[in-house]
């Protein structure tokens, strides 16, 4: 009798029962071994994967589970619909410790600030996702200060800001924007990360202020 091939499929399957049944896609793409796959793009074959497959689900952006879990991933996360957008552990810590997972991932420092270290990434305080919970003294105070209060922020080996991150869910974005005015020197990439339905708002805050040399991502 012909033994049964261990397949891609069953590999990500095995990894999401063993962390509960669920797991972020960063997370997949660290635990899951791939080393014996036949591709240059294992990353890609891990998000076909999960969106090809019947076993499993898209509970958010980012974050898959096991159809054999669905139950019990709903009320651990106290998903009422698959509608449902506006439950707190899915709003402004869930996108910041996606990011830090992103960052971690491309071998970044990551950083959030102080007072958002105890909020909950899925079932981890944020503290315990980023990679350092001190900002590093990278330049003037006055301008430290400023960054301190960024959502999230990538340092590269040199501990220069890469990337600031700006999650934004239902503040103004015009908060963000004069932010990133206040940091635009620095040779950094700026993101605000928001849904869809408030591009406009992003928009009108460029229009009020010019950042020199900013490329805009929507």
């Amino acid at each position: 009798m012909a033994e049964k091939k261990y397949t891609q499929m069953q590999q990500v399957i095995d990894v999401l029962r063993d962390n509960g049944g669920y797991a972020t896609l960063g997370n997949l793409y660290r635990l899951v071994d791939t080393t014996s796959w036949a591709t240059k793009t294992p990353n890609e074959s891990i998000r076909r994967i999960v969106q090809q497959s019947k076993e499993i689900f898209k509970v958010q952006p980012g974050l898959w589970a096991l159809e054999e879990f669905r139950n019990e991933i709903m009320q651990k996360f106290e998903i009422k619909t698959k509608e449902a957008k506006d439950d707190e552990c899915f709003t402004h810590g869930y996108y910041q410790g996606l990011i830090i997972e992103i960052g971690n991932m491309k071998k970044f420092a990551t950083y959030v600030p102080a007072q958002d270290q105890n909020r909950k990434f899925l079932e981890k305080p944020l503290k315990d996702v980023c990679s350092t919970t001190e900002i590093p003294n990278f330049s003037y105070d006055q301008i430290i200060n400023r960054a301190r209060t960024v959502d999230v922020i990538w340092f590269n080996e040199r501990k220069m800001p890469n990337s600031f991150f700006e999650v934004e869910h239902s503040t103004d974005i015009q908060n963000s924007v004069t932010k990133f005015c206040d940091l635009q020197d620095f040779n950094s990439r700026f993101f605000i990360v928001a849904p869809q339905n408030r591009k406009e708002q992003f928009e009108k805050g460029f229009e009020q202020n010019s950042l020199q040399g900013y490329k805009r991502k929507s």
